[in-house]
């Protein structure tokens, strides 16, 4: 039956300290920085004190970037674990299945094109490039989920489908910016790298509006969620209606991760590793929702503090998080071939 574990104390405990460590990663990162900030003034700036020049660094220069950056590794976290979790495998993230490449390519396409003389590059830019990565993302993601149905969409097909998808589409990225001048390939190739240094309160509000939206249908899935882990046949013999399901659970991990992709480019790992350290710290049968999505925003918002704080120049996020989950996608796969091994 359903994992009583998903709702002991432990997972309490453990969202609970995935928040204060998400908000402690916030006030870093509005500290960090060259004005010089305490957490003591930072605060009371943010409860309406401080001085006018405090205020213009808080609210107006930092507190975008830093909002952003706790957003963003929100929608990616979440998505993570959903698609983790009704795919039953902890490779299966929207890196996997197409949805960032989609959106890659979709920017670039609009940066490469529309810094040339083509009408359709043109016309694509005129968007705005956030919106034109969200299309991007989700056309990839129906493309790749049209391509999986076949009377019904199952989660090993769909995997398959979506790591040759982004073979695909991240083959035409790379032949755009191959083709592409000096200047545009170099805009595109800062972009693909995955940074905050861009967002801005405009950057903000899309991101926040769709996890308003998809976090209580996210939640109001996860008894089902619970149920799929018992397997397909078990599932639908308990009364889940699977594909809906499963649509609604695609639908809402694209939607997250086109808006997170939209506002900061494709911040690499995060959709994979966020889940797999809440589910471990946990101790879960799956990866935990909130917590999933608290301990992404930790992991973006505080790898890109230390970014600005620790290393030299600006240094992307993207980067950051890279050098964490590739390490970590390894020992993983590792520990995978040996437990294989083993049995």
């Amino acid at each position: 039956m359903i994992d009583r574990r998903l709702w002991s104390g432990r997972v309490v405990v453990v969202t609970l300290a995935c928040l204060a460590a998400a908000i402690a990663a916030g006030l870093i990162g509005i500290v960090v920085g060259s004005s010089s900030l305490t957490v003591g003034d930072v605060v009371v700036t943010l409860f309406g004190g401080g001085s006018s020049g405090q205020q213009l660094v808080v609210f107006d220069l930092r507190m975008p970037r830093v909002l952003g950056g706790l957003l963003v590794g929100a929608a990616l976290g979440l998505a993570g674990a959903l698609t983790q979790t009704f795919a039953r495998n902890p490779l299966a993230t929207p890196d996997i299945l197409g949805v960032t490449s989609g959106a890659a390519l979709g920017a670039v396409a609009a940066i490469v094109l529309g810094g040339g003389s083509y009408a359709v590059g043109a016309s694509l830019l005129s968007l705005g490039l956030p919106v034109v990565a969200a299309l991007g993302a989700i056309g990839a993601a129906a493309i790749v989920y049209g391509l999986a149905w076949r009377g019904g969409v199952d989660s090993y097909r769909l995997v398959l489908i979506g790591i040759g998808a982004t073979a695909a589409l991240m083959g035409v990225t790379n032949y755009l910016i191959s083709r592409a001048r000096i200047t545009d390939a170099q805009a595109a190739s800062q972009w693909l790298v995955g940074s905050l240094s861009g967002i801005s309160w405009a950057s903000v509000w899309p991101v926040l509006v769709t996890l308003v939206v998809t976090v209580p249908i996210a939640l109001l899935q996860s008894s089902k969620l619970d149920v799929g882990q018992l397997g397909e046949e078990m599932a639908v013999g308990l009364g889940v209606a699977i594909q809906r399901h499963r649509m609604l659970v695609i639908a809402c991990a694209v939607l997250l991760t086109a808006a997170a992709v939209s506002a900061a480019g494709p911040v690499g790992f995060v959709a994979f590793a966020a889940p797999q350290i809440a589910l471990r710290l946990a101790g879960s049968s799956r990866p935990p929702l909130v917590a999933s999505a608290l301990m992404g925003a930790v992991v973006v918002a505080g790898g890109d503090a230390f970014a600005r704080g620790v290393l030299p120049g600006e240094t992307p996020v993207g980067i950051v998080t890279a050098v964490i989950g590739a390490p970590y996608l390894i020992w993983l796969l590792t520990r995978r071939k040996n437990r294989e091994n083993l049995a």
